[in-house]
């Protein structure tokens, strides 16, 4: 029997490049690992549950045998592996060496974890996957006081979602304003002031200094001297590609797996796409860019060389209390920031020194126009 295709990780790089090439090969051996449960599921509806009242099962779109049915693949689930060995193509699963065809690499980002004083450090939940949402569903119950570490994009969601599901919310984080790096400062207050007008509140500038369990509840105690009481915290500080294992087999990385535009590592037939790779230089922590490489590396296994190309790539930030669509400009593109509008509604375009549009963000109703917007855009990678 051939050696398998291997995907290493079921979240939607995994699974989306799993469905894409079976569409052009439905007879090479497939097998996917997983670190989790394999169940199916969209990350970025983590950040929607609580508004609409859905638990992890509530998430899913399809259990594992479902999706092994699907692919026609087997699927080993709670499963990591723990070394690759480019040179004889096989990974290794503690003593067990699986060869490979062609190994994936789709295993993600990993969160950002800070390290907080006190005795309260397993009362702060990152997020990122289904296990870790179905993890503070249970720790909520019952609860009604979240802080939230960190104001970027998914601060900023659940912020909003956590509001929507009931919950008292306060917003920390070492910055000036909502979304920096991100966003232009008027897009950020109209953000900000819209999830304020939903109840939530913010804490920017000071740290979180410490974390003290008091009684059934916790305290807070900010960099400033602020106190919190709360009852449980979710960290949304960011994430870091997971590069450890690419690292150790001697792949070439950088703040990801580097990978070319045929999502190539620097040894032959390992790939990489998610939010682990970077690929030409690019590491875009979005589903789009993620689609995009899927579609293109489908076509590479199955024979057909093929580059990934990324056209215009907004984000529609899951933010309803101030709906916000925003288009950062290209690393390395520099412009003006224009702005038009006030209070909830502001349009913000970057344009060159030639008049070009480089890049947006719009907030309120402002995001009617991104449509115009987007056929003015540069790709980000023709």
């Amino acid at each position: 029997m051939s050696a398998p295709v291997v995907i290493v990780g079921t979240g939607l790089a995994g699974y989306n490049l799993a469905k894409e090439w079976r569409k052009l090969d439905s007879e090479t051996p497939l097998l996917l690992i997983s670190a989790d449960d394999g169940r199916s599921y969209s990350k970025p509806m983590l950040s929607t549950g609580f508004g609409k009242n859905k638990d992890a099962d509530g998430l899913v779109m399809a259990e594992v045998g479902a999706m092994a049915e699907q692919l026609k693949a087997e699927i080993r689930t709670h499963t990591r592996i723990t070394g690759i060995d480019p040179g004889h193509k096989r990974l290794w699963i503690g003593e067990e060496a699986v060869p490979y065809r062609d190994l994936v690499l789709a295993w993600g980002a990993e969160p950002i974890r800070v390290p907080v004083a006190g005795d309260a450090e397993d009362a702060i939940f990152p997020i990122n996957d289904l296990e870790d949402y179905a993890r503070f569903r249970a720790a909520a119950a019952g609860k009604r006081r979240v802080l939230i570490l960190g104001a970027g994009l998914i601060g900023c969601e659940f912020a909003n979602d956590l509001r929507l599901g009931g919950l008292e919310v306060d917003v920390v984080a070492p910055c000036e304003q909502v979304m920096p790096g991100l966003l232009p400062a008027a897009a950020a207050a109209a953000v900000q002031a819209g999830l304020e007008g939903l109840g939530a509140r913010f804490h920017l500038g000071p740290t979180l200094a410490s974390l003290q369990h008091q009684g059934e509840a916790l305290q807070a105690h900010l960099s400033d001297g602020t106190l919190i009481d709360c009852d449980l915290v979710v960290s949304a500080v960011g994430l870091r590609p997971r590069t450890a294992l690419a690292a150790a087999a001697g792949l070439d990385i950088n703040r990801g797996v580097m990978v070319d535009r045929q999502l190539r590592t620097s040894h032959a037939n390992i790939f990489a796409l998610g939010d682990c790779a970077e690929v030409d230089g690019l590491n875009l922590l979005y589903v789009m860019p993620l689609m995009s490489c899927a579609r293109a590396l489908a076509k590479t296994l199955a024979g057909e060389p093929t580059k990934v190309a990324y056209g215009p790539m907004p984000v529609t930030v899951k933010t309803p209390a101030c709906p916000l669509v925003v288009s950062p400009p290209p690393l390395g593109r520099h412009g003006e920031w224009t702005v038009e509008g006030t209070g909830a509604d502001i349009k913000a375009l970057c344009r060159d020194a030639d008049g070009a549009l480089l890049g947006y963000a719009l907030t309120g109703t402002a995001v009617q126009e991104k449509l115009a917007l987007n056929k003015e855009l540069p790709a980000l990678l023709a």
